[in-house]
């Protein structure tokens, strides 16, 4: 694949020069799900799949863009001076806002360069194409340019190039479990702090198996911040009664004595799963650290009926993917991933049970949706790299 990509690259951008190849992983996200704009915690892991990107610094100030993923756009050209959201080209939004966040933070980009990316991560799907897509560019500028910056901050410029630049109010988990992440081990992180842990995850007898609902969603379109205004409004309601620098510092008594003071019934919905997310997320890391994978999956089926009842982003798609899920022999745990309204659900499934899993599933999942969801079984992965 490495040289099918330079082969490509060559023919769209010339041989010659310093050309390098890259990796960064996409992530999904085992439990604890829209926690981390709330002050929470986060597992997550980053995946073996991901985005590729290949580039070559220019001589001029030009930038031009080509997805392997989008081939029908063609060459999409920009420059150093008009770095700014264009709707036409929706996907090189990303790389851009990159570029344009590193100037902010005092690195400014002094000639362009060319960029051919190709991902293996199903677009929309929940899985952080675009969080990869940035992590990527980072690592890109940070080798190309020889800026002195950590992954962790890299993390943190593909966080605010994608709310200052894009317009979503995401927050930090996607770009920090790609940019950090460690083969078999997820990430417990607390997102009000930063600080981390890493824990091993090696199932010795199951898999990680993500199932790809096919319904498209995109994050500014969606609900995404809807309901993020929706728990600050609880916030700043509870946050009257009670001294608190996030809804993720409440525990689940303590909500239950304030949750009065929310007085939206809405807003005190979205604040309970926060709440209990949050709660829940501590409890599997705990449990995986002694082993316990049943009480881990109990978890995250709880995630799941918390995100579809109080937090209300589901939909018919990932409800039937994780209800068929939940029928069957060998299934230890199964929910939605990601900002919901479509994209994916994980689910731990015993080896043994893996093949029935994807052909069950499936089956019922196209007779009742009309469409096909598409499996992946992955591994938890590294952070970005350089390949050559």
């Amino acid at each position: 694949m490495q040289e099918a990509l330079i082969e490509r690259f060559h023919e769209l951008f010339g041989a010659g020069g310093d050309i390098r190849m890259y990796f960064a992983p996409g992530r999904v996200n085992l439990i604890g799900e829209h926690t981390d704009y709330n002050g929470g915690h986060v597992f997550p892991c980053a995946l073996t799949i991901g985005t590729y990107g290949v580039a070559r610094k220019r001589a001029d100030r030009k930038l031009r863009f080509y997805s392997m993923n989008f081939k029908e756009a063609g060459v999409l050209e920009s420059s150093l001076e008009e770095l700014k959201p264009d709707k036409e080209a929706d996907w090189t939004n990303y790389p851009k806002g990159v570029i344009w966040a590193f100037g902010k933070k005092g690195m400014a980009i002094d000639c362009g360069m060319d960029l051919l990316l190709f991902g293996n991560i199903p677009n929309g799907s929940g899985l952080s194409s675009s969080a990869s897509v940035e992590v990527l560019t980072g690592f890109i500028l940070k080798d190309l340019f020889g800026f002195e910056v950590t992954n962790q901050e890299l993390a943190l410029i593909g966080q605010y190039s994608e709310n200052e630049f894009n317009g979503v109010n995401c927050g930090i988990m996607d770009q920090f479990a790609i940019a950090m992440g460690k083969a078999d081990h997820a990430i417990f992180l607390d997102t009000a702090t930063l600080k981390y842990e890493y824990a091993p995850f090696e199932l010795k007898d199951a898999r990680i198996v993500i199932s790809c609902s096919n319904k498209k969603r995109g994050l500014g379109g969606s609900k995404y911040n809807e309901r993020r205004g929706e728990c600050e409004s609880a916030f700043a309601q509870i946050g009257e009664v009670i001294g608190i620098n996030s809804l993720g510092d409440l525990s689940e008594e303590l909500f239950e004595q304030y949750k009065e003071s929310i007085k939206d019934e809405v807003c005190r919905k979205r604040a309970r799963h926060a709440v209990y997310e949050n709660q829940r997320t501590i409890r599997a890391v705990e449990a995986l650290k002694k082993n316990d994978i049943r009480l881990f999956g109990e978890l995250m089926n709880a995630s799941h009926v918390s995100l579809r009842d109080d937090y209300e982003v589901t939909g018919p798609e990932l409800d039937t993917l994780v209800e068929e899920a939940w029928k069957l022999e060998g299934v230890i745990g199964s929910r939605m991933t990601g900002a919901g309204f479509g994209g994916c659900t994980v689910s731990i499934v015993k080896e043994e049970a893996v093949n029935d899993f994807i052909e069950q599933v499936g089956k019922a999942y196209k007779e009742r949706i009309g469409y096909a969801a598409d499996f992946y079984v992955v591994e938890a992965g590294d952070g970005p790299k350089r390949l050559l």
